[in-house]
């Protein structure tokens, strides 16, 4: 298993001039919170958040948060990207307690996509995380969604799936039995094409 560290400062200049600064200086604000404490501001170096997070399995995976020397551990609840050029803007992370559930997104790997799509079938991925609820050493990787049987007109639901062992999707704790992915018929027939000339 990965480990994942980020180091971070306390800081106590607070708002939107503080975090304004904060990015021309190469930082990024943070937040990190739950755990029966205190809300505590950060700073972490743009880089190293942005070196940590090109690891999809950073987004679902407990990171070990290094706050002018003590360590906590810690997952992304939610990170606020610049809509134009992707970078970072500002991230809040929740504690890990052990034996107390958490939630958190985890992304889906579509697996077998080739199976529908020999049978004609185009496939749309309709969410790519999925929202789960589980302890801290329960948290998968990722969901992984098979497509070797879909056939056309497939709706693969969340309740098609199988959770891990001890994870909930959180969705279908609340009665939402969202759509995952879907198999279709191609929008236009090659056929069609043809014989319009």
């Amino acid at each position: 298993m990965t480990e994942f560290t980020l180091n971070a400062q306390a800081r106590t200049d607070l708002g939107k001039g503080a975090s304004r600064r904060l990015r021309h200086s190469a930082n990024i604000p943070a937040v990190v919170y739950g755990g029966n404490q205190e809300a505590q501001s950060l700073t972490i170096l743009a880089k190293e958040i942005t070196k940590l997070f090109e690891n999809e399995a950073a987004f679902s995976h407990v990171i070990e948060l290094n706050v002018d020397g003590v360590k906590q551990n810690v997952i992304i609840k939610a990170m606020q990207r610049h809509p134009a050029k992707q970078f970072i803007m500002h991230a809040d992370f929740i504690r890990v307690v052990a034996g107390q559930k958490l939630t958190a997104k985890v992304p889906v790997h579509f697996i077998n996509e080739e199976a529908p799509v020999k049978k004609g079938g185009e496939i749309s991925h309709v969410e790519a995380e999925i929202e789960v609820s589980c302890e801290a050493k329960d948290l998968p990787e990722f969901i992984e969604v098979d497509l070797a049987k879909a056939e056309i007109g497939t709706i693969i639901h969340l309740s098609d799936l199988k959770a891990p062992k001890g994870v909930e999707f959180v969705a279908l704790a609340h009665g939402d039995d969202k759509a995952v992915a879907n198999v279709h018929a191609p929008r236009v027939a090659p056929e069609a094409e043809g014989a319009a000339e």
